[in-house]
């Protein structure tokens, strides 16, 4: 394998080194992707008004749940590519990613179908005010068009982290933010397109970055690339991407069911709450993609070293994972509270009274940042479990999220809590965080009897 200086093996070194060192990468490169979403506030907010901020915000959840899909199914077909990598087994890797490109187009039909085809009942099971209901339906309608594309880029890049790649997608991603911010600049304040200019400056960057993605993968990575004899669909790796594959997606799905619960309890405080809600949120998600990167890292991590039937080493890597877990969630609090009033100015224009915006995203601020530790004990353990092959343990937690966050947006609308509304996060966070622990040490002693 002569191209070993493009993959990283993580069956073998210090499991706390390679862990930063793969993470650092995945976490650059998932702030740029929020910074996709940012952009499209920041430009909106200044540029077109707060109701079309507060439109694009509302819509927030249902773009999750879009994402959410196409990620949690490309993901877990990408496992069984780490997987075979760490085999040592070329033939079946590069026979595992002709697998997921193909049931890949499957999911982009059926996705792009049904989310068009709900989407105007959807807004109006959320209680999308009336103001904002014609800018949140042209900016999440672009966005199902899109799906293609979300597929495509998570996928390949996925099969890039599959065999320890975090890099090279983090560079195609920079250049895509850098053009989707071009692009949001052209589409909303030169042709002025509102917010379907927004959605679609997000499709085009992350287009690109699929092609290049995939054009890398063709001219450097041959034991990625397919041959011939590889492009058919294989009723065995099938079965194993599906039983991995779709508990992840159904994990996404569940958790972005609560989430759209968690927003239509915000929708009843009106555009004012929903706008400030929406910055806020963009800001959170900075903070906490170093959660998602660990958790990145853990299913890499894991899946290769499930190949190579290494046990203690997965159990060293989830003990570096949560010691990094516990320092970032402490900084990034910290951090979050400080800064929240500097921030929150960038997302509106400057005759915005932020006196009246201020109140709503302090609430929610304060009560998120409480609860970062269980938010990165999920991301840790759902993920190593998920590399080392439990799927269903993914499901069982977004199950959980799903619960909590409904008993607390409940009693929110019952009561008109705003504090409660934003509180259903929190909630989340540590009933599926606690319960990630449990499910994590049952899946290990699995391991060990099967090993």
């Amino acid at each position: 394998m002569n191209e070993k200086h493009l993959a990283t093996n993580m069956t073998e070194g210090n499991p706390f080194s390679l862990i930063i060192k793969f993470m650092i990468p995945l976490l650059i490169g998932n702030i740029f992707q929020q910074f996709y979403n940012m952009c499209d506030t920041i430009i909106v907010g200044n540029f077109v008004g707060t109701g079309a901020l507060a439109a694009v915000g509302s819509t927030g959840t249902i773009m999750f749940l879009i994402f959410g899909l196409s990620v949690g199914l490309t993901t877990g077909f990408t496992v069984l590519t780490s997987q075979r990598f760490g085999a040592g087994d070329i033939n079946g890797t590069r026979k595992s990613v002709a697998n997921s490109i193909l049931l890949s187009c499957i999911v982009i039909v059926i996705l792009t179908a049904l989310c068009m085809y709900i989407m105007n009942p959807l807004l109006h099971l959320m209680n999308t005010p009336a103001d904002i209901y014609a800018d949140a339906y042209s900016y999440i309608s672009v966005i199902s068009l899109g799906i293609v594309c979300s597929v495509a880029y998570n996928l390949f890049s996925g099969c890039l982290r599959a065999i320890g790649n975090a890099k090279v997608p983090l560079y195609f991603l920079v250049f895509s933010a850098c053009l989707n911010i071009g692009l949001d600049l052209l589409l909303v304040i030169v042709f002025h397109m509102g917010t379907a200019g927004a959605a679609w400056a997000t499709n085009l960057a992350q287009g690109i970055s699929a092609v290049l993605c995939w054009i890398y993968i063709v001219k450097k990575v041959p034991y990625l690339t397919p041959a011939r004899n590889h492009w058919t669909i294989d009723p065995e790796y099938t079965r194993k991407q599906l039983a991995i594959g779709i508990p992840m997606s159904l994990q996404f799905a569940i958790t972005a069911s609560g989430t759209l619960i968690m927003q239509t309890a915000i929708n009843l405080f009106g555009s004012i709450a929903v706008a400030s809600f929406t910055a806020t949120c963009k800001i959170i998600n900075i903070l906490t993609q170093a959660f998602m990167a660990l958790g990145q890292t853990m299913a890499t991590y894991c899946g290769q070293n499930t190949g190579k039937l290494n046990l203690e080493r997965i159990k060293a890597g989830t003990s570096c994972s949560m010691k990094i877990n516990i320092i970032y969630a402490i900084a990034a609090a910290a951090i979050g509270i400080a800064a929240l009033p500097w921030m929150l100015q960038f997302f509106f224009s400057s005759g915005t009274d932020l006196s009246v915006m201020m109140p709503y995203a302090k609430t929610y601020m304060y009560v998120s940042v409480l609860f970062f530790i269980p938010l990165g004990m999920i991301f840790i353990y759902r993920n190593a479990m998920q590399g080392s092959g439990y799927g269903m343990a993914a499901m069982i937690l977004g199950i959980a999220e799903l619960a909590a966050r409904l008993i607390v947006a409940l009693i929110s609308m019952k009561t008109n809590s705003y504090l409660l509304a934003v509180g259903c996060d929190a909630s989340a966070w540590f009933t599926a965080g606690i319960l990630s622990y449990f499910l994590y040490r049952r899946c290990l002693k699995d391991l060990s009897i099967r090993y």
